[in-house]
């Protein structure tokens, strides 16, 4: 085998270029591994598992490590991983490229006449940016995470000062005037309004609406850590009050994961004008799928069968057995966890994972590691759907269900989507369930059968 490990000091490309590159480069003929990743702790230790020697590097530098089974095939690697960092590059100014760049995002907002800014830098970085935003008067949905909370607190006191909204930190989710972004599914125009510090949760209750024929006007996504005790619902209020005068939103909902208690008495107590169906997270509280079906009961409209694949071939009294719980969505495993009450759940969506590299939702290698590694008992897991996605998960996931069943293992996937999803809901469906899992486009619903799969009452 011949190795390549270089570090190139001081540039940067989004961990999603670089996750395709990688993917890219792996695939071709004679390559055995491709690494092509910022140099953070978590992507040196990957690569020296792999049994590359990494020389010093910094967070800030390139890190590319190949392993090939010849120097041509080596070399062939390198000369594509160029040219298609070379494009990506070349790309960055694709319509205007021949005007200057502008050099801030006050600028570039004002050059495009912007009434909103989307800041994905490194979260050390997307303080700056969103701050220039705010103070050009701009709302702006940071998709960064790993963002101080003291720096989240000083934005969000800024916006409300200057009328504008922040969505985020960490915010993956968002639909405005039926535009999607970040990660968002292919949602139908309605009457429902969504303010969410849950990305996931947002994505399964507006897809589960969407199963029963009722769509959307608005997703505000506000970030995970907003109904937390130190940010108080900062952003949850401006949203909620923003919607509240939104003539095309009739009934409003509230999605959060298990939020600070005085934050959700902040967010009740606000004597708002409209319906609103509180779906927050914790002890005792509903589940995402009983929000959304108190959501049509609100609307008048029926709660149709939501959409399930059965395994194939599973026993009928199963016998007690473990569980672990491999989620991509953090307000998606901390539902599951909360409805089975055992077993070992890890979000993949953690910050402590995306540090330097892509969302479990785009790049599924830690989970599939993972799954590969248990050899007995149930997973749960969690497949989204939606712009932004793994355009196809089925490719890589279904290859590793069938060899996880063949172990023994029982397989559980919440599959969050619509039909109108590029990926295909059915055809992704369809073929997780041939795989051998069961599977389920509530969340809740997978987590009860996984609970009955493993013996718990």
């Amino acid at each position: 085998m011949n190795d390549l490990v270089e570090v190139r000091a001081g540039v940067y490309h989004d961990s999603v270029t670089l996750m395709r590159v990688s993917q890219a480069l792996s695939a071709r003929p004679g390559v055995e591994v491709a690494v092509v990743a910022m140099a953070t702790e978590l992507n040196v230790a990957l690569a020296r598992d792999l049994g590359f020697t990494v020389p010093p590097a910094t967070p800030g530098d390139l890190l590319i490590a190949i392993r090939a089974a010849s120097e041509d095939e080596l070399s062939a690697a390198v000369a594509e991983l160029d040219r298609r960092l070379a494009e990506r590059t070349a790309g960055g100014g694709a319509g205007r490229q021949d005007e200057a760049h502008p050099r801030t995002t006050r600028s570039a907002a004002r050059s495009w006449d912007a009434t909103m800014v989307l800041v994905s830098v490194p979260g050390e970085h997307a303080f700056a940016e969103a701050l220039d935003a705010i103070e050009a008067g701009l709302s702006v949905m940071i998709f960064s995470d790993n963002v101080p909370v003291e720096q989240e607190i000083l934005l969000k006191d800024r916006a409300r000062e200057r009328g504008v909204l922040v969505m985020g930190p960490d915010c993956g989710t968002a639909v405005v005037a039926g535009a999607g972004l970040g990660f968002a599914n292919v949602l139908r125009p309605g009457p429902v309004g969504v303010v969410a510090a849950s990305g996931t949760g947002a994505q399964q209750v507006t897809s589960l609406l969407d199963h029963a024929g009722v769509g959307v006007s608005h997703v505000l996504g506000v970030g995970g850590r907003d109904l937390s005790a130190e940010v108080g619902g900062r952003s949850a209020v401006q949203a909620l009050r923003a919607l509240d005068e939104d003539p095309a939103t009739e009934l409003i909902v509230l999605i959060s994961k298990p939020p600070a208690p005085e934050a959700a008495a902040a967010v009740r107590e606000l004597g708002l004008t409209k319906p609103v169906v509180y779906a927050l997270l914790g002890p005792g509280q509903e589940d995402l799928t009983t929000a959304t079906e108190k959501v049509l009961g609100a609307l008048g409209r029926p709660v149709p069968e939501w959409p399930s694949w059965p395994a194939p071939g599973e026993p009928a009294r199963p016998a007690p057995q473990s569980l672990r719980g491999l989620y991509s969505g953090g307000t998606l495993c901390t539902e599951a966890e909360l409805i089975v009450g055992t077993g070992e759940f890890t979000d993949f969506g953690d910050d402590a994972y995306t540090r330097g590299r892509a969302h479990p939702m785009i790049d599924p290698t830690l989970r599939l590691e993972a799954l590969a590694e248990v050899d007995s008992g149930v997973v749960l897991l969690d497949v989204v759907l939606g712009h932004g996605a793994d355009p196809d998960p089925a490719a890589k996931l279904a290859p590793a269900i069938e060899a996880a069943r063949a172990r023994g293992v029982n397989v559980v996937v919440a599959l969050i989507g619509t039909e109108g999803d590029p990926q295909g809901l059915r055809t992704q469906a369809a073929r997780l369930n041939e795989a051998g899992a069961a599977v389920f486009t509530s969340n809740a619903a997978a987590a009860r059968h996984a609970r009955w799969m493993i013996g718990a009452a």
